[in-house]
């Protein structure tokens, strides 16, 4: 059954979460990226439920209905990992499958890599394995430019100035910019405005990337089965870092999408159903 709650996931931070499936199906988290949210997996929610999966979808800290807590170091790697796991323990569920896109599959790869006895399988979409990502950089100059985001996204106020100018247009035309013509509606777009509008919202998205340059661990090697799925037209990630994460594993698959974009998971949703539920069931 469909449901829609908020969970304390530890410290007093409550996160709103959506699921549907059967309670005693198998437990299946999506994580969605920037700047989306658990409404990212609109179009695989109810499908997945459909074949038996225990489908869990939270918004993310600082997105959605989730709490917004204030301060760069509320979104450093290590929190929002254990937003996941809290999340799992939360809801009863020990070991669960785990499914991110974007910055939600930079967290599932840490959840993974740092939880290896409750990631049961892992699938990441168009999101490197946070290890990779300098050394590719170095590797590859054109990621740079692809990332030069990233870098502005770090000066204090004049990102938020710039993104919230004009209702959002900048942010609004990105998404239009860099996916396939239709994909984002004139509906969809505005839902999405409505959400960044909030108060503390955006700067809570930005503080992802601001949280970066904080010192940590490596995240290291992984040892659940993982599939890479990639949009070989993705205008932020190029394909190299597939592959680069694919060499982290122990056991890892990757899989390119010609002429899908960044947004995979909107742009071609049956397919991208199709190989998520595959893998997941898949007896090896």
């Amino acid at each position: 059954m469909p449901f829609g709650k908020r969970f304390d996931v530890g410290d007093g931070l409550r996160l709103h979460v959506v699921g549907d499936g059967p309670k005693d199906g198998p437990p299946l988290i999506l994580l969605h990226g920037f700047p989306e949210s658990w409404w990212a997996w609109r179009k695989q929610v109810g499908p997945l439920a459909e074949r038996g999966f225990l489908v869990i979808a939270p918004d993310l800290r600082g997105y959605g209905d989730s709490a917004a807590p204030e301060g760069v170091e509320n979104y450093t790697l290590d929190r929002l990992v254990g937003d996941v796991v809290g999340v799992a323990d939360a809801l009863g569920v020990g070991r669960f499958d785990l499914v991110g896109h974007d910055w939600g599959g930079v967290i599932a790869w840490a959840v993974a890599a740092r939880h290896p006895d409750r990631v049961r399988r892992l699938v990441a979409i168009a999101a490197p394995h946070p290890d990779v990502m300098r050394g590719q950089m170095l590797r590859h100059p054109r990621q740079w430019l692809r990332s030069a985001y990233i870098g502005f996204f770090q000066l204090p106020s004049l990102p938020e100035k710039m993104l919230r100018a004009r209702d959002f247009r900048r942010l609004r035309e990105t998404l239009v910019r860099t996916s396939r013509p239709d994909t984002f509606t004139a509906a969809e777009l505005d839902r999405y405005t409505a959400a960044w509008r909030r108060p503390g919202r955006l700067t809570a998205m930005l503080n992802y990337y601001r949280a970066l340059r904080r010192k940590r661990q490596p995240v290291g090697p992984i040892e659940a089965r993982t599939l890479i799925l990639w949009g070989e037209e993705d205008r932020f990630l190029g394909t190299h870092l597939a592959e680069a994460s694919g060499a982290m594993c122990a056991d890892a698959a990757v899989l390119y999408r010609p002429d899908a974009t960044h947004w995979l998971h909107l742009e071609e949703p049956e397919w991208l159903t199709e190989q998520i539920a595959g893998f997941l069931a898949d007896p090896r």
